[in-house]
């Protein structure tokens, strides 16, 4: 099913006539949340909320990772919250070193150990927000919260994939975006992951006159589930490997892959999928790479042919500068007293 509303939503084939009539009902469901929600009360620290207007993997997990070391390095204390997509509890919780990925989510996990920042999950992004504030942090970034309406926020910036961008520009269930395109007006900051190959990312410069950046995700090595041994992502070149992918856009990951020269067997799997040993066992010896995503819910697979590739986020100078820009400028804004 999944792979039938992709080719619809992001290829030759457009929407199918038979979704239109629950688009429009989904249409009118959004513009009726939209006109209910009040303005959410501000908070003691601003907001960056990083989002997307699609379904699926763009990239924000990364960035947010990147968002939280570029004000680490400027001695700003950042909080980091997220819902916890998946997550067996639905308090707020702060995330330590004995949390597992059923009781926090897999994303969560990645932002707290790749940015060592304090991080919290909820689904109420307010109370996991006064969770962080209440641990020092000075600055809150949300990764996945845009349409979280009641979380206030002071800086908006929006990731779409280059290579499915906006898709066929249609609402669900006829297309693949959450709301208009034209919410993209409100953003401050639209962060294009890879290059724009997609038609509808030049529809979507009509709505949006700010801010527009280049973002690359780079991946360097593998590392092996369950020991601390690295390999250059080059030592599997020439050579064949079972590539697993439980994310939103698996073909990003094989597509990654296969410009490195490796010979890629793909086994694509639903976003947030929990591996089992089995879906792992290919019956045959060799390695098989997978996301980082993928690993924090295989920890405590003890097999030497699981590794799984992290990436980061990169920028070039002249956009890393001016999104860094936005960011101080919007803090030093909500420090400044009112007429100051």
């Amino acid at each position: 099913m999944q792979a039938w509303l992709n080719r619809r939503w992001y290829g030759s084939q457009g929407s199918c006539a038979a979704l239109r009539p629950l688009e429009r009902l989904y249409g009118a469901a959004v513009a009726a949340r939209r006109a209910r929600a009040s303005v959410p009360s501000r908070l003691a620290a601003p907001v960056i909320v990083v989002g997307n207007l699609t379904v699926g993997g763009t990239g924000k997990t990364p960035l947010a990772v990147w968002l939280a070391a570029q004000l680490t390095r400027r001695a700003v204390p950042v909080g980091l919250i997220s819902r916890g997509y998946g997550r067996s509890e639905s308090r707020v919780r702060l995330l330590d070193q004995h949390c597992s990925w059923r009781e926090v989510g897999d994303e969560p996990l990645i932002l707290a150990r790749n940015s060592g920042c304090v991080t919290a999950v909820g689904r109420d992004r307010v109370a996991a927000a006064r969770a962080v504030l209440a641990r020092g942090a000075r600055v809150i970034v949300a990764d996945d919260g845009l349409q979280h309406l009641a979380l206030p926020r002071d800086c908006s910036i929006v990731v779409v994939d280059g290579a499915r961008g906006f898709g066929n520009g249609r609402l669900l269930p006829a297309g693949p975006l959450r709301e208009p395109l034209q919410r993209l007006a409100g953003a401050d900051a639209l962060v294009i992951n890879g290059e724009s190959e997609h038609p509808s990312l030049h529809t979507a410069a009509a709505h949006f006159p700010r801010l527009v950046l280049r973002m690359d995700l780079v991946a360097h090595e593998a590392v092996a589930l369950g020991s601390p041994e690295r390999r250059a992502l080059e030592t599997f070149r020439g050579g064949a490997v079972h590539a697993v992918a439980g994310i939103g856009h698996p073909q990003r990951f094989f597509r990654d892959l296969r410009a490195r020269g490796i010979e890629v067997r793909e086994h694509p799997f639903p976003d947030h999928h929990a591996l089992t040993a089995a879906e792992l066992d290919f019956g045959d010896d060799l390695p098989v790479l997978m996301t980082e995503k993928d690993a924090v819910k295989c920890a405590h697979t003890a097999d030497r042919r699981l590794w799984f590739v992290p990436v980061e986020a990169r920028f070039s100078d002249a956009d890393a500068a001016r999104l860094t820009e936005l960011l101080m400028r919007v803090i030093g804004s909500f420090a400044r007293p009112p007429g100051g």
